[in-house]
C-alpha cells in the first residue's frame, strides 16, 4: 500500500513538475474535507487560501509585464478571467488531479473528483502546497507552466458572469439584479458563502464558493446558464 501511494505521487509529481521535500503538504493539498472526519486528517482548506493568492499576485505580476500599455481596469478583467474556477479546474484536470483527490466515501461515489468546485479548489491547494514547499520560485514556476500559455492565448478579457447579467437585465428593461448572502460556513480562516441571485420575474438560483464574490460570480453564472445566455460548455 505505501509502495503505490509512494508510486502515485510521483506520478503526480512528475505531472506537474515539481517534487517535495515534504510529501505531507502534497497529501494536504490533495484531501477534501469530506474524506478528514473518520481520520481526522487535514483538509486542502487553508492551502486553497495560500494559494489564491499566490496565484493571484503571479498572474498579476505576468499580466503586468505581459501587457505593458494596458490600464488597471483591462488588467484586473484579464486577471479575473485567469484565476476564475473555470480556468483552474481546466489546470486541474490538465495536471491529472482528479485521479488523486481523497474525498469521503459519499462524495466519491457522487463524482467528487471531477466536479468543477473541487478541482479548482484542489488546485488552489497545490499551489498554496508548493508556495510552502519551495517558496515563491517555485510556486511562480508552476504557475507561469500552466497559465502562461492561457494568458497568451486570450487577446481580449472575456466578460465576467455578474457584468454580464447585469447588462442582460438592463437591456430586458430590469432592475438591476440583486444578491442575497443564504449561508456562511466553515471556520474563519476558510469560509464558505452560499449567494443566491434574483432578477424580477426570475427565480432565485445560488452557488457556493470560499468567498463572497466567487459565490456571487457563480450564482450569476448559473442564472445566465440556466436562461440559456451561456452554455455550460462554454461557461
Amino acid at each position: 500500500m505505501a509502495r503505490a501511494v509512494a508510486r502515485d505521487r510521483q506520478e503526480l509529481e512528475q505531472s506537474i513538475g515539481y517534487r517535495f521535500r515534504a510529501p505531507a503538504l502534497l497529501d494536504e493539498a490533495l484531501t477534501h474535507a469530506t474524506a478528514t472526519r473518520a481520520k481526522r486528517r487535514t483538509n486542502y482548506q487553508r492551502l486553497e487560501f495560500l494559494g489564491d493568492r499566490v496565484l493571484g499576485l503571479v498572474v498579476a505580476d505576468m499580466l503586468f509585464e505581459v501587457y505593458p500599455d494596458a490600464k488597471e481596469g483591462e488588467l484586473s478583467k484579464r486577471l479575473s478571467d485567469l484565476v476564475r474556477r473555470e480556468t483552474c479546474a481546466e489546470v486541474a484536470r490538465d495536471w491529472g488531479l482528479a485521479g488523486h483527490i481523497r474525498l469521503g466515501p459519499g462524495e466519491a461515489s457522487a463524482g467528487g473528483g471531477e466536479k468543477l468546485p473541487i478541482l479548482a479548489d484542489v488546485c488552489e491547494a497545490l499551489i498554496g502546497a508548493v508556495f510552502l514547499d519551495g517558496g515563491f520560485d517555485a510556486a511562480q514556476m508552476l504557475v507561469r507552466g500552466a497559465f502562461e500559455h492561457r494568458m497568451r492565448a486570450r487577446r481580449r478579457p472575456s466578460q465576467d458572469p455578474k457584468t454580464a447579467l447585469q447588462e442582460w437585465a438592463q437591456a430586458r428593461g430590469l432592475p438591476t439584479p440583486v444578491y442575497k448572502t443564504q449561508e456562511r460556513s466553515g471556520p474563519d480562516h476558510a469560509p464558505r458563502f452560499t449567494i443566491s441571485v434574483e432578477v424580477d420575474g426570475f427565480p432565485a438560483i445560488s452557488a457556493d464558493a470560499g468567498s463572497k464574490r466567487a459565490a456571487e460570480q457563480g450564482a450569476a453564472e448559473a442564472f445566465l446558464i440556466r436562461e440559456g445566455v451561456l452554455s455550460s460548455a462554454a461557461a
